[in-house]
């Protein structure tokens, strides 16, 4: 059974890594929450380490940035792993081919632009139109704020008669940017799996971020145990389904995405709807909180 939380203070000695969410857990897109940005920075004042794992489709250098925008503290969190970091790694490998079509704003470019050194020998990768490609690099609508998967389906379905395969950096399917829910590149890769093309994966809850995660931690600060890292979010088909598959303890943040189903005090979910919601969904959070606090 799912425990229902108060506060972070209350477990934090169990864990000594978080892997926290951005998106509706420290911000909303616009402004950061905060009693989130006490609760990371308590966590780290007691010894305990911040990465912070989002499935934004840039690298963590971008994301960084933004954070920084943003005015969230650096002192909230110590290293940031983005889908973005593990879908670079799956391109520059080849996995959709060296030509590729970017559905995506060009706010966005960063991920072809900002190479790591780990792949700076790599063959060269080359944006070009779809009729010239030979797969697609998808990191979200090209206007987030007005698309639907739905305004995609012919290019879809022109990629999918070419064979292409497409490379989601981001599997989230909707966040919400301030009072407004946008579609994600998850949305437009769901749509083209559900067509018969082929989408692959690399944020959560797919392996590939957390075994970046892993080994950046290891790097950094030694090898750590799952049953010490927590796993933070208000996705329950991703921060948690993939906390879950690794092996860690989770902490679902019920007033982010599904808000609306724990009842009208989003600081404090009600039990018996958040046991209903979580049975449905088939899926058992370790710990459940209101907002990260």
């Amino acid at each position: 059974m799912t425990r229902i939380i108060s506060s972070l203070a209350e477990v934090q000695a169990a864990y000594d890594v978080l892997y926290c969410d951005l998106w509706g857990c420290l911000h909303d897109g616009r402004t950061p929450f905060p009693a989130a940005v006490a609760a990371l920075r308590g966590f780290r004042a007691k010894g305990g380490r911040v990465v912070l794992m989002t499935n934004a489709p840039r690298p963590n250098r971008f994301v960084a940035a933004q954070l920084d925008r943003m005015a969230v503290p650096r002192d909230a969190w110590d290293m940031i792993v983005s889908s973005g970091d593990a879908a670079q790694a799956g391109m520059f490998a080849g996995l959709v081919g060296r030509r590729v079509y970017h559905l995506g704003p060009e706010k966005d470019a960063g991920f072809f632009t900002e190479i790591p050194t780990e792949f700076a020998d790599a063959p060269e990768i080359v944006r070009v139109p779809l009729a010239e490609a030979e797969g697609i690099v998808c990191t979200g609508p090209f206007d987030e704020m007005t698309e639907t998967p739905e305004d995609y389906r012919a290019t879809l379905l022109y990629a999918k008669a070419k064979a292409m395969k497409l490379l989601c950096t981001n599997p989230d399917i909707v966040v919400d940017f301030g009072d407004k829910r946008i579609y994600c590149a998850g949305a437009l890769a769901a749509l083209y799996d559900e067509m018969g093309g082929t989408s692959l994966y690399f944020g959560k809850p797919h392996p590939p971020i957390y075994d970046l995660a892993r080994r950046r931690l290891a790097a950094a600060w030694g090898e750590v145990e799952p049953s010490r890292v927590l796993a933070v979010g208000d996705g329950i088909r991703t921060d948690i389904q993939g906390g879950l598959a690794e092996g860690t303890d989770t902490l679902f943040v019920t007033g982010g995405l599904a808000a609306e189903e724990f009842g009208p005090d989003i600081d404090r979910p009600d039990p018996a709807r958040l046991a209903r919601w979580l049975a449905a969904q088939q899926i058992t959070p370790t710990l459940a909180i209101g907002r990260l606090r």
